[in-house]
């Protein structure tokens, strides 16, 4: 028997059986499910078993967050699944959730499986070039070429890998995929060696960021010469065509020489339009991304990489972040470098400063005995285990985590903090940071972001974390427990433990009323179908399902944040109560659209002022959820948050008290 057997089995029983589900892979930490019917999946019996931190569900992915075992549990559990290795991560015929949704498993499908290695070819090419700059060996020696060449090989040829995990992910038979990456490397068809033997015909979109030269044509049509190696999104463009050429031709070729006609029609018809059209868009595309993010980071580096680093650790939870990996591919491999994306390389050490900080200051054993490897898996750029662990349930260290993150990364947005190549996790990403000229100022700039990150957040967590009353009395009493006492030895009786209650009672006194600040339908909190708000972890208090367009204020105060898409707000009451308003699920993806602003950010306002106007209806063609959290975000500096028992409240009508 497996060490994980037994978990493995729990794990498919609790997730509908294994006729629940469609495909299975899995990434650092995770197991990512797609199940047939999500309804079927048992979230608690699962999060509390031993051997899963949580359960996430993101990107159409049902995720079962297992830590850095994950591969031991994943090769435990595919046996029972039935599914072969090559299948494991097919999508479903028929595409489910959003665009979003899909667009994010589409993204972590294609990517996931060669992560792993590109982190491994990066790590060898980036201590290659340390140790040229270190003066260990020289760059003309055979021992670098050999080195290089293990670094880079998989970074020229990467369409042949994307080609291949493309192929999976859009239903096509992988060595077709293969076989598209190959030829989009092949040497003759680069724009490269194109120039090099010919005369340019003409020029297409002269004047402009597209201009192309022209050297050859495809019986009479112009080709515009392009250097697809080492590239990311044409490949996977031309191979979902693909995909869709095969199906078609499966249809209506004869099932006697499907074996060899099927394929060659589908790369005849896939691979001009690929030399022709989808490659040269693709490529414009690429550049205009890569322009396009660099233009909005030109405008503010130090705020871009704020933001970077207050929100990475926030993507990571839901799995989101996967929609970020092909900006920074494309930026290594267009630029030459990414400077938009790295400032989340704080986020990675603001986590571990954390957590070694809990280590110190916990009385908590338990506690103790879960920080310091995770700690150490931090510190190699494997968080998840410390986030989903330690920090959310612990809440106030995960904030602080957070705010290190972006005091982080806008020191890297500042001092333009870049990575040149692909490759290592944590620790083992500084290498990739040493210029490729060989200059070590980049390096330096990597090692002080770090050395300020831990230090804020080791600080501030040492300064404001402490265990909560329950933590510290379960401590207390197990302490006593282990020395053979008990609670009543220690000479409290029933009768005094009941009057220290009402004492409690007696103390609860003052309270902060907080009124609806939209009229609808109450919600409990953890029926709300974002897990963030619905675990509390963001803060106490309900959801509204509005019955209008309008949120007004809840009390005298201010408005400490008005978000840019205006989909959430920031409110400061002015006896100090923080809350967030947050219209709808999802909707920043709306950038705006539907949406309304009566206020401005910093504004004082009084109860019932109009803060912000919405469109329902659009919202909900959209294809977005209405549920509003409203929450206390200081939750944790009061004794309680009560919400309303009402089921329905008008605008106006107390909604929550806030008890001190």
């Amino acid at each position: 028997m497996g060490k994980y057997e037994n978990l493995a089995k729990e794990i498919v029983r609790n997730v509908g059986g294994k006729e629940n589900v469609s495909s299975l892979t899995h990434c650092i930490t995770r197991l990512r499910f797609k199940l047939k019917e999500e309804s079927l999946a048992k979230d608690d019996v699962i999060k509390n078993m031993d051997g899963v931190v949580t359960v996430m569900k993101s990107g159409g992915q049902y995720q079962v967050v297992i830590g850095n075992h994950v591969p031991e549990v994943y090769a435990e559990v595919m046996p029972l699944l039935g599914l072969e290795e090559d299948s494991a991560d097919k999508a479903d015929e028929t595409p489910s959730g959003n665009l979003f949704n899909r667009a994010i498993d589409i993204i972590s499908g294609i990517f996931q499986p060669i992560l792993g290695i590109m982190a491994a070819c990066g790590m060898v090419k980036g201590l290659n070039a340390l140790f040229v700059a270190l003066g260990w060996y020289p760059e003309t020696c055979g021992g670098y070429l050999v080195l290089n060449a293990i670094g880079d090989g998989l970074f020229h040829f990467l369409p042949l890998f994307l080609g291949y995990t493309a192929a999976k992910k859009f239903r096509l038979k992988p060595m077709i995929g293969l076989v598209i990456g190959a030829i989009m490397c092949y040497p003759t068809v680069q724009a490269g060696t194109l120039s090099a033997g010919g005369q340019v015909l003409y020029t297409l979109f002269s004047g402009t960021m597209f201009e192309s030269a022209v050297y050859t044509d495809f019986f009479g049509i112009p080709m515009i010469a392009m250097d697809y190696t080492g590239t990311v999104i044409p490949v996977i463009f031309v191979v979902y065509f693909a995909s869709k050429c095969e199906k078609f031709f499966n249809k209506f070729i004869p099932d006697l020489v499907k074996f060899f006609f099927v394929p060659m029609l589908t790369l005849l018809v896939s691979i001009p339009a690929g030399f022709l059209l989808i490659g040269p868009l693709a490529t414009f595309g690429s550049t205009l991304i890569a322009q396009g993010v660099m233009t909005v980071r030109n405008f503010s580096p130090m705020l871009a990489g704020a933001l970077v680093g207050l929100t990475w650790q926030i993507l990571v939870i839901f799995g989101l972040h996967w929609g970020f990996i092909p900006v920074y591919i494309n930026n290594i491999m267009t630029n030459g470098y990414d400077n938009v994306m790295m400032p989340f390389f704080a986020c990675t050490f603001a986590t571990s400063a954390v957590v070694l900080a809990i280590f110190f200051k916990t009385k908590n054993r338990q506690l103790k005995e879960m920080a310091l490897p995770n700690f150490i898996s931090g510190i190699f750029g494997v968080t998840e285990p410390a986030i989903y662990g330690i920090l959310l349930p612990l809440k106030k260290p995960f904030i602080i985590s957070c705010i290190a993150g972006c005091i982080g990364g806008g020191f890297y947005g500042a001092f333009n903090f870049r990575k040149f190549m692909m490759g290592g996790m944590g620790i083992f990403e500084f290498p990739a940071m040493i210029e490729p000229d060989g200059g070590m100022g980049n390096l330096i700039v990597a090692l002080a972001g770090v050395a300020i990150t831990m230090v804020i957040a080791f600080a501030a967590t040492m300064i404001f974390y402490k265990d909560d009353k329950k933590t510290a009395e379960e401590t207390a009493t197990g302490d006593r427990r282990a020395e053979g006492g008990s609670v009543e030895a220690e000479g409290e009786s029933e009768t005094d433990r009941e009057g220290k209650k009402a004492e409690k009672r007696a103390a609860l006194l003052h309270q902060t009323q907080l009124y609806s600040p939209l009229r609808g339908r109450v919600l409990k909190l953890e029926s709300l179908k974002d897990d963030a708000f619905a675990s509390g972890v963001l803060g106490k208090g309900v959801g509204i399902w509005p019955e209008e367009g309008n949120v007004y204020a809840p009390a005298d105060g201010v408005v400490s944040v008005l978000f840019p898409t205006l989909h959430a707000i920031g409110f400061s009451t002015d006896e100090g109560v923080e809350l967030l308003i947050h219209i709808g699920l999802d909707t920043v993806q709306l950038n705006g659209e539907g949406f309304q602003a009566r206020v401005a950010q910093g504004d004082r306002v009084k109860k019932g002022q109009l803060l912000v106007s919405f469109d329902m209806a659009f919202i909900e063609e959209k294809g977005y959820c209405l549920e509003t959290p409203v929450l206390v975000t200081n939750s944790d500096d009061y004794l309680e948050v009560v919400e309303t028992a009402a089921e329905h409240v008008a605008q106006g009508d107390v909604l929550l008290k806030v008890l001190k």
